[in-house]
């Protein structure tokens, strides 16, 4: 079993905003793969489902970003899910619209979810998605970017980033994040 749990914050609200992109990716591979988002439970909407021939949990967690720890703990320690069965897509400020990078382990880079997963886990060795989302301008408020809109021209690319995101965590399942990572780090996925 795989856990692949998408960061963002519930509701209409900041349902479109730049902050949920790890939200719009996890839909968007469930979608592909036929898995109902539809279950309540580990404090979040999930769904089960194969993905690549691989029996995957999908969970979006609805406890804010801040507090996303305690639902994908949950969910772990209920499925029994180890770090390396873990992938957690989330946005990233310090890569450009569209850019992707995959990691194994390492800090929370001042993201509050992935500070809060660390913090519950007690470790760090889970598989990372990071989409990235761009800064802020100089001098910008990052909390305030982060919860903001994506670009008219970034909305237009955005379905594209989406269904790429989806082959990079099909690709991390077929061939272990290494594989994913000589194919896809540093990618734009806007092409």
């Amino acid at each position: 079993m795989k856990l692949i749990a998408g960061l963002g914050n519930p509701g209409a609200r900041y349902a479109d905003t730049r902050h949920n992109i790890g939200f719009m990716a996890a839909e968007s591979l469930a979608a592909g793969s036929g898995i109902a988002l539809k279950k309540q439970g580990y404090q979040g909407v999930y769904g089960v489902g194969a993905v690549c021939g691989t029996q995957t949990t999908v969970l979006l967690p609805q406890t804010f970003m801040n507090r996303s720890g305690i639902s994908i703990g949950s969910a772990c320690k209920s499925l029994g899910i180890s770090p390396g069965d873990l992938i957690v897509i989330h946005d990233d400020i310090d890569l450009p619209f569209g850019m992707v990078r995959i990691k194994v382990g390492g800090g929370h880079g001042g993201h509050n979810g992935i500070r809060s997963l660390c913090e519950v886990l007690g470790q760090v060795d889970f598989i990372r998605v990071k989409m990235g989302v761009g800064r802020p301008p100089e001098g910008g408020d990052v909390a305030g970017y982060v919860l903001s809109p994506f670009s008219a021209a970034e909305k237009k690319q955005l379905p594209i980033v989406l269904s790429n995101s989806v082959a990079v965590i099909e690709t991390i399942l077929a061939k272990g994040p290494l594989g994913a990572m000589n194919e896809y780090n540093n990618r734009d996925l806007t092409q």
